[in-house]
C-alpha cells in the first residue's frame, strides 16, 4: 500500500469514528440521565456526592513545585507517546545510534544500533523517571501524597457516583483546591503508584540494555513486556485526553490557576501559563526530528544514517 492510499485509509476511518464517537458519547449522556432520574439512582448520588474527607495531616491547597512539576511530567509524556509511537510503526528510520560502550554507558551486552527515534525515547524516559523521583520526593516530604492516595473504602461509591454525574453532564460539586474528589483521587493514584511503574518496568525489558539471562527472560517474555507497554501507553493517551477535557469544561480558569499558578481564584493568570506551556511542548514536538536530533545524540554515541 502506497502513502497516498494509506493517508486516503486514514481518512476514511476518520470520516466515520468522529460521527460515530459523537452518537457513542449521546447515547451515553442520555443513558447517564436516564439513570439519574430513577429514585434509588438518586439516593445514591445524594448519599455519595463524591468527595471523601482527606486525612487532617493532607495539606490544602497547590503548591508552586506542583505546577513545574505537572509542566515537566506533561512535556515528557507527550513526547514518550510520540517517539514510542513512531519506533512501533516506522519501518525505515531515517537514522541510527551505537552507543560508545565506556564510561556510563558502559554494560555487559556489546553495543547495538537502534534507530533515533528509540534513542530519543530512551532519552525521555530517563528525564521523565527523574523527573518522576523529584515528584516522589516532594509529595512524600509535604505530605501531598495523601490528597492522590485512597484512605477509606468509600471512594469507591463516591466515584462511581462522580463518573455518573460526569457522564449527564451534571458536574459534581467539588473544590479541588482543598481536595480532589473520589474519581481523580483513583486515576492519580493509579497513574503515579501504577501505571509510572508498569511503564518503568516494562520498558526496561524492552531496552537493549536489559541482560541475556535466559532464566529471567523465560519469566518475563519479551512479548508479556511489550504488551503491557502498549497497554500503559494507550492509559496514558486516555487519561490525558479525558484530563484536559475535564480541566477545560468544569471551570478553566480556575483549574488552570491550581494547576500552573498555585492560586485559587478565577483569573487568566494561570491560562498564560498554561499556554505557553503549549507552545513549548508544541517547539518540542518540532525540535524531536532526525535533523536536530543527530548532534544531540552524537555527544553520546555514533550516529548513522
Amino acid at each position: 500500500m502506497t502513502k497516498q492510499q494509506k493517508t486516503r485509509t486514514a481518512l476514511v476511518r476518520l470520516a466515520w469514528a468522529v460521527p460515530a464517537t459523537v452518537v457513542a458519547l449521546l447515547v451515553v449522556v442520555l443513558l447517564a440521565r436516564w439513570l439519574r432520574d430513577l429514585p434509588a439512582v438518586s439516593a445514591f448520588v445524594a448519599d455519595y456526592p463524591g468527595t471523601v474527607e482527606p486525612p487532617e495531616s493532607a495539606p490544602v491547597g497547590l503548591p508552586a513545585w506542583l505546577g513545574w512539576q505537572h509542566f515537566l511530567n506533561a512535556f515528557f509524556l507527550v513526547l514518550i507517546i510520540r517517539t514510542g509511537w513512531l519506533q512501533r510503526t516506522t519501518v525505515r528510520p531515517r537514522g541510527h545510534w551505537t552507543r560508545n560502550n565506556r564510561g556510563l554507558l558502559r554494560t555487559t551486552n556489546p553495543p547495538k544500533k537502534i534507530s533515533l527515534n528509540l534513542w530519543l525515547h530512551l532519552a525521555l524516559d530517563a528525564l521523565w523517571v527523574l523527573n518522576g523521583l523529584v515528584f516522589m520526593v516532594l509529595i512524600l516530604a509535604t505530605g501531598h501524597w495523601a490528597r492522590i492516595v485512597p484512605t477509606s473504602w468509600d471512594v469507591l461509591p463516591h466515584a462511581l457516583s462522580v463518573l455518573l454525574q460526569y457522564a449527564s453532564l451534571d458536574w459534581p460539586m467539588e473544590n479541588g483546591w482543598v481536595a480532589y474528589n473520589a474519581l481523580q483521587v483513583l486515576a492519580y493514584f493509579v497513574t503515579v503508584f501504577v501505571a509510572a511503574p508498569l511503564a518503568i518496568v516494562t520498558g526496561l525489558r524492552l531496552s537493549p540494555a536489559w541482560p541475556r539471562n535466559e532464566a529471567v527472560n523465560r519469566a518475563y517474555p519479551l512479548s508479556t513486556a511489550r504488551l503491557l507497554h502498549l497497554a500503559v501507553m494507550a492509559y496514558y493517551v486516555a487519561f490525558i485526553v479525558v484530563h484536559v477535557t475535564l480541566v477545560l469544561a468544569t471551570g478553566a480558569l480556575r483549574n488552570l490557576n491550581h494547576m500552573y499558578a498555585a492560586r485559587d481564584e478565577v483569573s487568566w493568570v494561570g491560562f498564560w501559563v498554561f499556554a505557553a506551556s503549549v507552545v513549548v511542548m508544541v517547539v518540542g514536538w518540532v525540535l524531536a526530528r532526525p535533523v536536530f536530533v543527530q548532534p544531540v545524540a552524537a555527544l553520546t554515541g555514533k550516529v548513522t544514517r
